[in-house]
């Protein structure tokens, strides 16, 4: 999809970013589309750190897709940094028709030109299609990962 920019969120973004975030069956249990504190706090957050990026999709003006892209320095893989996406978002009514593949097309690009040992992401078991996107972009489920909600 050729019509779709990407660049990074500023604060006007954040209402259309958590829409998207909430835009699902698990958003829907864990997010609120309600712009409050915690999430100006954490957006702040975001913004001020240069390891960080909060990234939105752009069609014709209008933000389509959303994901954070983080930068982990770490000794491993002979010192290279890794690049991880997180909360990646296609608005559902344009979900395959491209714009996930542009978003990640441009995440995989961005961490070439940092010199990024690899890109790595999770994605929730129970989004079997997003899985089947992720290898279909060349991402290989190596890892068994896991989270401890606090």
């Amino acid at each position: 999809m050729t019509d779709v920019i990407l660049r990074e969120a500023v604060r006007a973004d954040l209402p259309a970013v958590l829409a998207l975030l909430a835009d699902d069956v698990l958003g829907r249990a864990r997010e609120h589309p309600e712009v409050d504190e915690a999430y100006e706090r954490a957006f702040a957050d975001i913004t001020a750190d240069p390891r960080n990026q909060q990234v939105v999709a752009e069609r014709a003006g209008e933000v389509v897709g959303c994901l954070q892209l983080t930068y982990i320095p770490g000794l491993g893989r002979h010192g290279a940094e890794r690049a991880l996406v997180e909360a990646v978002r296609v608005r559902s009514d344009l979900r395959g028709q491209g714009v996930g593949e542009t978003m990640m097309s441009w995440v995989v690009d961005q961490a070439r030109r940092r010199g990024c040992g690899l890109v790595q992401l999770t994605t929730d078991k129970s989004r079997t299609g997003a899985h089947r996107f992720y290898q279909r972009l060349g991402f290989v489920a190596s890892h068994e990962g896991m989270k401890l909600t606090l």
